[in-house]
Order: C-alpha cells, then structure tokens, then sequence
C-alpha cells in the first residue's frame, strides 16, 4: 500500500495493511507535526508534491526494499496539504519474519522518503514561514550561487 492523500492518516489501518501471520515482527513509524523547529514556536504546516513524481518514487522505494530485505508487506501513506500541530504526516508500516530487517527497512524507507520523494514542507511559525528541505534550501546547505541553481 502506497499512498499520498489530504486526508487524515489512520496509523492503525495502515499497520494492519502488512500483518501477515507469517510475519514476527511489525515496525510502524510516525511522523508528527511538532510545535517548534530552531526555537521558534509553529503554527502549522502545509504539504505539496510533484505527484507523477512522489508516486514513482515511492514505488521505487518499495522496490528497494523488497530486493534489499526481501519484504513484501510494507506501506506508505503521506498527507498533504493543511496538517495542524499532533497531525501525522507520514506513516511506513513494515512487517517481517525478524524484527531486525523491520527495523532497518523501515528506517530505510524514511531516510530515503526524505532524499528522493518531492514532496516539500512549508511551516507557519510566529512572525513568518519558511518552506523546509526545499531545492533552495538544499543550494543554500552547499553555497551553490543562485545564478548556478537554474531559478
């Protein structure tokens, strides 16, 4: 199960979309909107993606963890749009025969959401916004010169 929706996650349903009696071992993780990021205090947050693309490497992602660990039963949802202050953002379930491949295709799969999907984060804080792991973001991280960034 892959998705991406505006709609609110339902971390328990997404869990239950990989247990298997064959499998030992569930690992969920969530990811929540926190109230502050750098010492300044949010309000709220708003997702968008390049969908054709978010989709396709989503895929990818469950392609890579199925050659790697060998796990079939694995899921992803993401929310976009509008997500207040507890609201979940992403869920990625995995479920195996040993704890130890859940664990690391989860972790996996997070870390490799946040490298390759295109979906971008916008925060609302107290006294303005900021978008957050953006292609300027990422340009300004390696001093790349705006002319260079293809703005």
């Amino acid at each position: 199960m892959i998705t991406i929706t505006n709609l609110t996650l339902h971390p328990e349903a997404i869990t239950d979309s990989v247990k298997r009696d064959s499998n030992g071992a569930v690992v969920t993780f969530l990811g929540a909107t926190r109230d502050s990021t750098a010492e300044r205090k949010v309000l709220y947050l708003e997702y968008e993606a390049y969908r054709p693309m978010a989709d396709n490497q989503l895929a990818r992602i469950a392609d890579e963890v199925r050659e790697r660990w060998g796990i079939s039963d694995f899921a992803i949802a993401h929310r976009l749009g509008r997500l207040e202050i507890g609201d979940l953002s992403l869920v990625v379930a995995v479920a195996s025969p040993h704890r130890k491949e859940a664990f690391e295709a989860c972790a996996y799969a997070i870390d490799r959401i946040k490298q390759i999907v295109p979906i971008w984060k916008k925060e609302f804080f107290e006294g303005g916004e900021v978008w957050v792991g953006s292609q300027e973001d990422a340009c300004a991280k390696q001093d790349v010169p705006v002319a260079a960034r293809g703005d």
